[in-house]
């Protein structure tokens, strides 16, 4: 019996709210990365990629990408597995990615998600504080973290597009009523960043951003649409309270265009793992870029 506990301590690998990381990376002015994870070979980079750096590391999953992977339940053994195949020793939080509601939040967090985020930026403020109160109180009962959003952030996320013209920046004041009365653990204000690729130059709005992190206190900032941004805006949001960053398709088109890469050389080429191990090492470099980027590296120790 000795053995088999000794085994059963060696082979357990947790997965953990984002919470205290995200309250961590705030007061020590770095952000971690929120990755998302759209097949297998995603999964094994971008955990490859923080045990290297020794990041805590928020594996995000849209419900697009859920349902192509399987469902909720196989993503989290997915996760489970290649963490106990890579010895993966950092923190590590599963997050669903832009919730649509009450209902997909609860699946996630019975299959085992140890963060959600509520989507209610489309809504009324009234009927987005209502919604996010609920997931809150559900999801705290069992230990599992919460995110909601407030304005329109651009661009196209799953099977949902928010033209530019629609986008609008989070009013501050709105801001800092949604997380008092919610008791969110982390809150992404809409300040001009953009899911999927620029049109354009970025602009995020950083007085307003400054405005909102005073008024939300100690709770973490999220800033979605991480890819295409410069690094120096990135680092100014993180200085302004940004404690996590999303980013998935600077990821999606380094794959992209490895795959492509293998093609020109070898149009023949008929073997999934020869043209899906070269995406996958270069999902790993992205993600391990933007980890020293962020300022996540090396702060799982």
């Amino acid at each position: 019996m000795k053995f088999f506990s000794q085994y059963k301590e060696e082979v357990t690998y947790a997965i953990s709210s984002m919470t205290e990381m995200l309250r961590t990376a705030k007061e020590n002015r770095y952000a971690v990365g929120q990755y998302n994870l759209n097949n297998m070979e995603f999964t094994q980079a971008i955990l490859q990629a923080a045990e290297e750096e020794k990041s805590p590391l928020i594996c995000g999953v849209s419900e697009g990408a859920a349902r192509y992977m399987g469902g909720f339940e196989a993503v989290v053994q997915m996760v489970k597995s290649y963490m106990k195949t890579y010895n993966v020793t950092v923190p590590v939080a599963i997050h669903l990615d832009h919730g649509s509601s009450f209902e997909a939040c609860a699946q996630a967090i019975h299959a085992g998600f140890t963060s959600v985020m509520i989507d209610g930026s489309h809504d009324p403020l009234e009927e987005n504080i209502a919604l996010t109160k609920r997931v809150v109180e559900m999801a705290h009962a069992v230990g599992v973290s919460v995110e909601a959003e407030l304005g329109r952030i651009g661009g196209q996320e799953d099977d949902l597009v928010v033209d530019a013209a629609d986008a609008n920046y989070a009013i501050p004041e709105e801001c800092e009523r949604l997380v008092r009365e919610t008791g969110v653990d982390c809150f992404a204000p809409a300040l001009g960043s953009v899911h999927g690729p620029y049109k354009g130059e970025p602009n995020l709005g950083f007085k307003q951003m400054e405005e909102i992190n005073k008024l939300v206190g100690l709770t973490p900032l999220v800033l979605h649409g991480g890819t295409g941004l410069p690094v120096k805006d990135v680092q100014k949001a993180i200085e302004y309270g940004h404690a996590k960053v999303n980013v998935n398709t600077e990821s999606q088109i380094a794959a992209t265009e490895a795959v492509k890469a293998v093609f020109e050389s070898n149009p023949e080429q008929y073997d999934p793992r020869k043209y899906m191990g070269p995406a996958r090492d270069a999902i790993k470099e992205t993600v391990k870029g933007k980890m020293r980027d962020f300022g996540s590296s090396g702060k799982a120790k």
